[in-house]
């Protein structure tokens, strides 16, 4: 019996060893050599301090009508379906988790979310006095979560939509505002993958920034 259960133990340990240990330390020193920036958590610092993620969306805007003017001068991301703590992946006492929330489409509570959020626009557009045209619609990524709920990016679309609050907001020209959405905003992968985006953090930051130059 023991010559069967000595060399299955000295395997073991010998795998063990090699998955365990030496596999996992090579391949993150792989990673953190020649992919230093992702293997750390694709930290965005400002001002010599971490500031965020840029895989992990930020709530710069609200639901609440009431609460839109104060936030008019940021871009909005995607809904939060973790919020009101976006960087929480699990958070039992108050429900909150990087998930979707896997509300249908006929579902009551998906749509008075919806409508909550279009609510939210308004306000914001109404305490800077922007004018939309007519029957202008609202691009779906603002007022619906992505199916992780964190999602740091918005659509070129939906970025546009918000360039005329933010420069009123702000007190600068659209083109400006433009310029910065333009420069934020990455193709897709490979030129085929996926769809442009622009990162909401990075672009809010950048608008902070041109403003302490002026």
């Amino acid at each position: 019996m023991l010559a069967h259960l000595r060399p299955a133990l000295v395997l073991f340990l010998l795998l063990s060893i090699v998955t365990g240990v030496v596999y996992p330390l090579a391949i993150t020193g792989v990673a953190r050599v020649a992919f230093a920036d992702k293997a750390s958590g694709s930290i965005i610092n400002a001002n010599g301090k971490p500031v965020g993620s840029s895989l992990i969306g930020q709530e710069f805007g609200t639901s609440d009508p009431a609460a839109a003017a104060a936030l008019a001068k940021w871009f909005w991301g995607r809904t939060s379906a973790a919020g009101p703590a976006p960087y929480t992946a699990l958070n039992v006492e108050k429900g909150t988790g990087s998930s979707g929330s896997n509300l249908a489409p006929t579902n009551p509570v998906l749509i008075d979310n919806v409508k909550a959020r279009v609510a939210a626009l308004a306000a914001a557009d109404a305490a800077v006095q922007v004018n939309r045209p007519a029957g202008q619609g609202i691009p779906i990524d603002l007022v619906t979560s992505s199916g992780s709920g964190l999602d740091p990016h918005i659509s070129p679309a939906a970025a546009e939509y918000q360039v005329p609050r933010v420069a009123k907001a702000r007190g600068v020209s659209e083109d400006t505002v433009r310029g910065l959405v333009l420069k934020h905003t990455v193709g897709r992968t490979m030129g085929v993958l996926g769809e442009p985006v622009v990162n909401v953090l990075e672009l809010n930051l950048a608008l902070d920034a041109a403003a302490s130059k002026r």
